[in-house]
C-alpha cells in the first residue's frame, strides 16, 4: 500500500471516529432531555406534601398537579392552602423549557454523527467498487 493511500486511511479512520464522537454526544443529550421530559411528568403525575410553616409535622398532603379534582391548580391559594405554592406551573413549564433546547442540540449532533459515518462508509463502498472495475481481467 503506498502512502498516500495510507494517509486516506488514517483521515477516512479519525473522520468516522469523530462522527462516531458527534452521535455520542448528540445521544447524550438526548438520554438528558428525556430525562428532563420525566422530571417533567413526576411534577405532574406524583402527589406531594408541602409544609405550612418551616419544619412542620404534619405537612398537608397535596394531589399531583395534572389528576386534581380541583377547578385550577392555583385556587387553593386563595382558601390558604399551601398546596399551591409548593409546586407550581412555572417550575415544570421551566424543566420543560430546558428540554427544547437539548433536545435539538441532541438531536442535530446525533443527526450529523449518523450522516457523517454513513457517507463514509458510501464513499469506500464506492472506492472498493471502482479498484474492482479497474483491475485488468484475466
Amino acid at each position: 500500500m503506498d502512502s498516500a493511500a495510507m494517509r486516506s486511511r488514517e483521515f477516512e479512520l479519525d473522520f468516522r471516529d469523530e462522527a462516531t464522537k458527534t452521535r455520542t454526544w448528540g445521544a447524550a443529550l438526548l438520554s438528558l432531555a428525556a430525562a428532563l421530559w420525566v422530571w417533567c411528568a413526576v411534577l405532574l403525575t406524583t402527589s406531594y406534601q408541602a409544609d405550612s410553616e418551616p419544619d412542620d409535622k404534619y405537612p398537608d398532603d397535596c394531589e399531583s398537579r395534572l389528576f386534581t379534582d380541583r377547578g385550577t391548580a392555583n385556587e387553593g391559594e386563595l382558601l390558604g392552602d399551601y398546596c399551591a405554592q409548593e409546586r407550581d406551573w412555572p417550575e415544570v413549564l421551566a424543566v420543560l423549557g430546558m428540554s427544547v433546547p437539548v433536545s435539538v442540540a441532541g438531536g442535530t449532533l446525533f443527526a450529523i454523527g449518523t450522516v457523517s459515518r454513513r457517507i463514509s462508509s458510501y464513499g469506500q463502498a464506492i472506492r472498493e467498487l471502482d479498484k474492482l472495475a479497474d483491475r485488468p481481467k484475466a
